[in-house]
């Protein structure tokens, strides 16, 4: 007898206006089965996931759960099916700790008991440390991520959906993950997995789903396919990967951080100590670091956000800029790219042509006599669109109507445009799809060799040994000297990122290629 699937989409349409983002898409998922959606940013991947978990109707085709058809129409029904989510944008609460968060997502017989000590135990399990007391707006992307997988743990899933979960782990982090998730596939819990992690695919998966322009284009088995024909049936293209431009730079220092000692202005957050570095021109200098480790307070430094007392511990070519905000910042040359797409790096409820206006206004004169030149600024995010391959109807459209990986391409060809003498990015291709994530590092590498010197803060090994010329480390608040990155191998910066000094491993083996991940 055949084995029932465990979910069933037959002939799943959604169309919205000016786009169809799902068109006849049909696919099974077994019970046990680890089974991989895949596809580029904007290929319908998330529109489908929306519609099995409730949060969205499609307008025609038919949902079966364990041989039943049925109508899923909100998160609270999915839930009580059996059908847990793990979003890519967080649904959090961020004045709330991160107990409150998980109590108001699960269902109320749930959040008898000792919730408290569930999580901790749960969390623990599952190598995700969480702290329930915790107030969410004090964590890091990663430590939010660990919320929602726990919240989906706690109630015993038949269906996990997860959606760019490892995006902020480190690889420790992701093995635990997956020895969680292969126990699970074993107790009978069927996953969909959606990830741009290629490699990942390869090791943990059972079978792939590969989507491109809302339709359904291929399957295959992850573990016969290499990443590279994996991304290639993504695309229906040619993956080309970034190659390094020969360089324009004279080498002088363009970036200068000196002494910068500042506690942190988050509760729990972490004090950054005795941290000096400095970027040449033509130079990327990549800084790897487990989340939480002082990341967010670099960053909130280098553009501006948080003033020091001290003008001289920041330096922009000969402009001390440590008092300075990021209006002033960016008079000087720098751009720079955050973590957070919606929220900080681009406002959701405006326009594209608007959110190129926010920072271009003055470099790109975009203003006359105090009026917006419309038609100048329209052009410009035009020219972002074209020039970066941004998928959109139009630049009359939000920045929240965007794939994040669309919206992330948008938000660095605002800053590259510009031109900037200095850019700074902190995890750059989070979330964001094979041949995006190949684009943006190019522009990065472009960038540098126009003569810009680029910081590039990333929990992504890969993404660091492919651009950087020197790699730092960033632990506890504390960065490591730099050194070329072709002397380090992935394991050298595994343990400067748990904290261990290398100098005294300087005995161990060699992990060989230093691009293995």
């Amino acid at each position: 007898m055949t084995e029932t699937p465990r979910l069933e989409l037959t002939g799943i349409t959604k169309a919205y206006p000016g786009v169809i983002a799902n068109n006849n898409v049909s696919m099974k998922i077994m019970p046990g089965e680890i089974h991989a959606l895949l596809g580029e940013n904007g290929a319908g991947k998330s529109t489908l996931v929306k519609f099995i978990y409730g949060v969205q109707k499609a307008d025609s085709g038919v949902l079966k759960w364990e041989g039943q058809e049925m109508h899923i129409n909100n998160p609270n029904a999915a839930r009580k099916l059996g059908i847990g989510m793990v979003f890519q944008h967080f649904s959090l609460f961020d004045a709330m700790t991160v107990e409150e968060n998980i109590a108001i997502g699960i269902s109320p017989e749930l959040t008898k008991g000792d919730l408290n000590q569930r999580i901790r135990d749960v969390s623990q399990k599952y190598g995700l440390p969480l702290d329930p007391d915790r107030y969410v707006h004090t964590l890091s992307v990663g430590e939010k991520q660990r919320i929602e997988v726990v919240r989906c743990l706690l109630q015993d899933p038949r269906l996990l959906i997860m959606d760019e979960p490892t995006s902020v782990l480190t690889p420790q982090e992701v093995e635990e993950l997956f020895k969680t998730l292969r126990r699970l596939s074993e107790e009978g819990v069927s996953i969909l997995y959606i990830s741009h992690k290629l490699q990942e695919i390869k090791d943990l998966c059972h079978v792939a789903t590969i989507m491109r322009m809302g339709e359904v284009v291929d399957d295959c088995i992850p573990s016969e396919e290499s990443a590279r024909s994996m991304a290639e049936m993504m695309m229906g293209a040619n993956l080309i990967s970034p190659e390094r431009p020969d360089k324009a730079g004279d080498g002088t220092p363009h970036l200068m951080v000196r002494n910068l000692n500042r506690a942190s202005t988050h509760q729990h957050g972490v004090d950054l100590k005795d941290i000096n570095f400095e970027v040449r021109t033509g130079e990327i200098l990549g800084i790897a670091g487990i989340a939480g480790n002082g990341q967010i307070e670099l960053m909130e430094i280098l553009s501006g956000e948080i003033l020091l007392d001290d003008p001289e511990t920041v330096l922009i070519g000969s402009n001390a800029v440590g008092k300075s905000g990021p209006k002033e910042r960016r008079a000087v040359g720098m751009g720079f790219v955050p973590e957070e797409r919606l929220g900080h790096g681009a406002v959701p409820e405006m326009t594209l042509w608007e959110n190129g206006f926010l920072s271009g206004s003055k470099s790109m004169e975009l203003v006359s006599s105090g009026f917006i030149k419309v038609p100048e600024s329209v052009l410009y995010a035009t020219n972002i669109v074209e020039e970066f391959n941004v998928k959109t109807p139009g630049v009359e459209h939000t920045a929240a109507s965007l794939s994040g990986g669309n919206l992330q391409k948008f938000i660095f060809g605002r800053e590259i445009l510009q031109s900037p003498g200095v850019f700074i990015a902190l995890q750059p291709t989070w979330g964001v799809d094979a041949g995006s994530a190949a684009s943006i590092r190019q522009a990065l590498l472009d960038l540098a060799a126009n003569n810009a010197a680029v910081l590039v803060i990333s929990q992504d090994l890969e993404e660091l040994f492919e651009t950087s010329d020197q790699l730092s480390v960033i632990c506890e608040g504390r960065l490591s000297e730099a050194r070329p990155t072709d002397q380090l191998t992935v394991e050298e910066i595994g343990l400067l990122m748990a904290g261990i000094d290398v100098s005294s491993h300087a005995g161990a083996e060699d992990t060989g290629d230093a691009h293995a991940h």
